[in-house]
């Protein structure tokens, strides 16, 4: 028997004989005042920007002025369609994807105490555009925000989608040297747009 067949069975030998249900936890969750600030606030301590908007016509004049230099911008969301320069969809291959400057994206709903938003774009072919791309928008409706990760967790439902994703703030690191790094591996810049 080789090792590779003995580590096998151990591993099958002291499996679990059944599944255990998950505890059931009742603890107060956090709340507060408001809440639209708390995400704003949580979004910023991560390098995110957070902004309130009326309608689309600002979303427009507000990309125009803060995205002025960026030339390759795309999104699925339709009512953009005039300043988009680069249709995502219509590559089959996520590498074509490596020249986008801004990538406008649609989110579920944000969560307040880190300024995480859940993405889960059935319109979006290509799941590396959220990390290739050098800037993002993501736009959620202005009342979806949950206070905590508990609420979050219960509002997630897949359905026929297989991927969904928590996105806060520009990507970092700070493994060299405890340095923080932002746009490390992903998007320098994240803005998130309630409308």
């Amino acid at each position: 028997m080789s090792s590779r067949d003995i580590i096998l069975k151990s591993i099958k030998d002291y499996a679990p004989s059944k599944s255990s249900e998950l505890p059931n936890i009742n603890i107060s969750h956090a709340s507060y005042e408001n809440i639209n600030e708390k995400f704003s606030t949580s979004l910023s301590s991560v390098g995110g920007i957070a902004v309130f908007m009326e309608n689309i016509e600002e979303i427009k004049e507000y990309i125009a002025e803060h995205y002025a230099d960026s030339k390759v911008i795309v999104s699925n969301c339709e009512n953009l369609l005039p300043i988009v320069t680069k249709d995502a969809n219509a590559t089959k291959d996520p590498h074509a994807l490596h020249d986008v400057d801004l990538a406008i994206i649609e989110g579920e709903f944000g969560v307040a105490e880190n300024g995480a938003v859940w993405i889960m774009e059935p319109k979006n072919r290509h799941r590396a555009l959220y990390f290739i791309a050098q800037k993002l928008i993501i736009i959620i409706p202005k009342n979806e925000i949950v206070p905590t990760m508990h609420e979050a967790y219960e509002k997630l439902s897949f359905g026929t989608q297989n991927f969904g994703l928590f996105i806060s703030g520009p990507s970092k690191t700070a493994d060299i040297e405890q340095s923080l790094i932002i746009g490390a591996h992903g998007a320098i810049e994240t803005c998130v747009i309630f409308i």
